[in-house]
């Protein structure tokens, strides 16, 4: 076989019908040609004209690798070429517990490194093939990613964006369970640095949005291209939220919804501070998950107000599309009385954050009441499971006396944004200006804080 392999190398000339007739019928007893043999016709085929590769012989010698992989199953073939993960099979008796996970993570990639010469034609057929036989996508994805990392970093720079291709292009025929979202933020790395296709680009920012729930917030601190001043590259944030957000399993999936919703609220925080960060880009951050995915917006607000003390140059119409991402029903009351004395937001949310308190309280004292008129019915002790009945009436009793500590709680905490807001009144009221806009200003606050 070693003979035909040379005899094809030196001697194959385009349009030799006959010469490559006998080369395919030397093919007919592939089954028994041993493992080097295999991957020395590879080595040889892979580079061989065009002819040689339409022919089909490129094909079958990889059909018949992965038939082999198939079939060895659980150790190295003989006549491998490489033989370093196969000595982790001779393990002794003490450190047999110790080493078994390493054996079979060893009896299932033992051909890695044989098959990382090959050619990125070689590899997308092979990977295919496994594919189609049903291999398990777990250890391909393992080996593509071996393949990258073994190339990637001894090629020309158009050798690295054809191997990121298609070890891209093959990760999306994938399952994608078999590939972490880890690993995938591992490769969108020099995926940015190089020259690579957009659909490629597209296909990976896909896989990655698609369990973006799995992500980290150090995974999303992307630094931004070359050539931009912003810090982190948000535009690539908001694309991979795109991603998730177009997978319908997304949209029923509550708990998957609110990780994404925590973990973006913490990113916008860690990118508030960068002064280069425009504010329509960050109204597209706070704006790109409804509002729903929240329980609370307090995260939401400190980096609203992280945001605004360092862009104090901002509109008073920047400042208000920034601020209509925020929901005030669902700010602690701490943060609502903070709100409210933070002039760095408009004037309007000063008053926004007290309705919301306001309602609030009104509804626990309507709680309060359907308790109370629970407590006093003269029929809670009498009937079968009056003993019963009766240590439930003494817990709704506590309860009651909490919620009453609540609502004074948040009545003098109401008080205080009253307090507030007639402090602000009082202020505005002394600021006289020449101009009729400024006095009418001047006019309006108070009746929106009365």
């Amino acid at each position: 076989m070693y003979f035909v392999a040379r005899f094809m190398e030196t001697n194959f000339v385009p349009g030799n019908c006959n010469l490559l007739q006998r080369t395919q019928n030397s093919l007919d007893d592939l089954g028994v040609w041993s493992w080097s043999d295999l991957l020395v016709a590879l080595k040889h085929y892979q580079d061989s004209p065009q002819a040689a590769l339409s022919s089909g012989i490129l094909e079958k010698c990889l059909d018949t690798l992965v038939v082999r992989m198939a079939m060895s199953g659980e150790a190295t073939p003989c006549g491998s070429v490489s033989s370093t993960d196969s000595s982790g099979c001779q393990t002794s008796v003490d450190s047999r517990r110790t080493s078994s996970s390493k054996q079979i993570f060893s009896r299932a990639t033992w051909w890695f490194e044989d098959l990382s010469v090959l050619s990125t034609k070689s590899i997308e057929i092979l990977v295919k093939s496994m594919v189609s036989r049903k291999h398990n996508h777990v250890i391909i994805s393992r080996f593509l990613f071996y393949y990258w990392k073994s190339k990637f970093y001894t090629v020309s720079s158009d050798e690295k964006r054809r191997i990121l291709e298609i070890v891209i292009d093959m990760f999306y025929t994938l399952d994608r369970s078999s590939i972490s979202c880890k690993s995938l933020f591992g490769v969108i790395r020099p995926v940015r640095c190089s020259n690579t296709r957009r659909s490629c680009r597209n296909k990976l920012e896909s896989m990655i949005g698609s369990q973006l729930d799995r992500a980290t917030l150090d995974d999303l601190l992307i630094p931004s291209p070359c050539g931009r001043s912003y810090r982190y590259d948000v535009n690539l944030v908001l694309r991979l939220l795109k991603a998730f957000l177009r997978r319908g399993d997304s949209e029923s999936s509550p708990i998957r919804m609110k990780k994404v919703s925590s973990l973006i609220d913490m990113y916008i925080t860690e990118v508030a501070p960068d002064r280069c960060l425009k504010s329509s880009k960050f109204v597209a951050l706070v704006t790109a998950l409804p509002d729903s995915t929240r329980d609370l917006s307090d995260e939401l607000y400190h980096a609203m107000d992280v945001y605004l003390e360092v862009h104090a140059e901002l509109s008073e119409e920047e400042k208000i599309k920034i601020c209509c991402a925020l929901n005030y029903d669902k700010l602690s009351s701490e943060a609502c009385l903070h709100l409210s004395r933070n002039m760095k937001f408009p004037s309007r949310t000063h008053v926004q954050a007290l309705v919301s308190q306001q309602s609030k309280l009104m509804n626990l004292h309507r709680g309060i009441n359907i308790a109370n008129s629970y407590t006093d019915s003269p029929y809670r002790l009498t009937g079968v499971g009056g003993r019963a009945k009766e240590d439930e009436g003494i817990e709704q009793e506590v309860y009651n006396g909490k919620l009453e500590a609540q609502v004074q709680k948040m009545q003098w905490r109401v008080m205080e944004l009253e307090k507030v807001c007639r402090k602000m009144q009082t202020q505005m009221a002394k600021i006289k200006e020449p101009k009729v806009s400024n006095r009418r200003i001047a006019r309006s606050l108070p009746r929106m804080c009365s």
